[in-house]
């Protein structure tokens, strides 16, 4: 009987060390560890003083972009000790340069850790809100600001929750709520980890709004990026490792109702919408390994993807810049504007980009 015992929890020790194996190899697939892809630039310029990353950017109709720079997020490189900052640039400008937006209120400005941005026009008075995730001290919460003209932003709230636990990206649909991606599945270090190598899709949406907070849909590997369609009846979700693009529809009751999911087959970030044909720019890694084991000699690189039709049956798919990490490492977002893209990055630079 003991021989018998001891074959059996050999047998256990060994198939769970075959299943936790497979899950790393599983990992490794993943990450896109053996993706290496071929170059292909647009006409681009560097923008002015963006020298550590514009993690998250987007374009007011207008032409005015703002963007979060100075990230620090944890097992990613940073390269400077100084807060993060918002700028702001006029893309309708002869020559677009970034300029910092000075931030007036009850905030902890040296702490400030700016991650995804969305921003929120009020019909009624054209007051514009500008949302951001911060990570002081490596928590989540978020910061509503009023977009004051002469390059100032007032602080006017800071949200958390427990449900806001791990925010990365954020998609404001009224002054005071929005949806939001945690893109882990708690805060204990090892059990996100522990769900990570299992593969479980235990990552969730949440929405928003002073009367009520809730889990609007679940079932991701890590989502990440979010934004809506220009006439606001669909919400986007890219799931990061998923290396898929989700389509939920808004109910009513601000109920996410799931229509389907596109392949976009790299490691995508933020999501821009173009306002004028719907489509979508992803910010992506083409090479997860490269951005997680850092190394200056083999940089990440960058990839631009864009999807056209994404509700018809038969989305285009396509790539529209790439680079080796050479010109700009890390991509997390693309965004069109009248002939232009901007292309911001984790902790590198950005560009801005001809497209005509």
């Amino acid at each position: 009987m003991a021989a018998m015992k001891k074959v059996l929890i050999a047998g256990v020790v060994a198939a769970f060390a075959a299943f936790i194996g497979y899950r790393f190899h599983k990992l490794k697939e993943l990450s896109l560890a053996d993706r290496e892809v071929p170059v292909k630039h647009l006409n681009c310029q560097y923008l002015k003083n963006i020298e550590y990353g514009a993690e998250d950017i987007t374009i007011l109709r207008d032409g005015l972009a703002f963007l979060s720079t100075g990230l620090k997020y944890p097992a990613l490189p940073s390269f400077s000790d100084d807060p993060g900052k918002m700028y702001i640039v006029d893309l309708l400008h002869p020559k677009p340069t970034p300029v910092e937006l000075q931030i007036k209120g009850d905030l902890d400005l040296s702490s400030f850790n700016p991650h995804g941005i969305s921003v929120y026009t009020d019909e009624a008075d054209d007051s514009v809100y500008l949302f951001v995730v911060n990570h002081p001290q490596q928590k989540s919460q978020v910061e509503i600001f009023r977009y004051a003209q002469e390059d100032t932003l007032v602080h006017l709230k800071t949200i958390t929750h427990p449900l806001l636990h791990s925010v990365n990206d954020i998609v404001a649909v009224g002054v005071e709520s929005f949806y939001a991606t945690n893109d882990h599945y708690c805060h204990n270090d090892a059990l996100n980890t522990l769900v990570v190598i299992l593969g479980l899709p235990l990552c969730e949406v949440v929405y928003y709004s002073p009367e009520e907070v809730r889990v609007a849909a679940g079932g991701f590997l890590s989502p990440n990026g979010i934004n809506i369609s220009p006439d606001k009846r669909h919400i986007y979700v890219s799931d990061i490792v998923g290396h898929e693009v989700y389509v939920f529809e808004r109910r009513e009751g601000e109920q996410l109702a799931k229509v389907k999911s596109v392949g976009v087959g790299s490691l995508c970030d933020n999501i821009d919408v173009d306002h004028r044909t719907g489509d979508l720019w992803l910010g992506c890694h083409p090479n997860g390994m490269k951005l997680s084991k850092y190394n200056p000699e083999d940089p990440p690189g960058s990839e631009i993807i864009r999807i056209k039709n994404i509700l018809s049956e038969q989305p285009v798919v396509s790539q529209e810049y790439v680079d080796d990490g050479h010109v700009i490492m890390a991509s997390t977002i693309a965004a069109p504007y009248e002939g232009k893209l901007l292309i911001g990055s984790v902790f590198h630079k950005a560009l801005c980009c001809d497209l005509k």
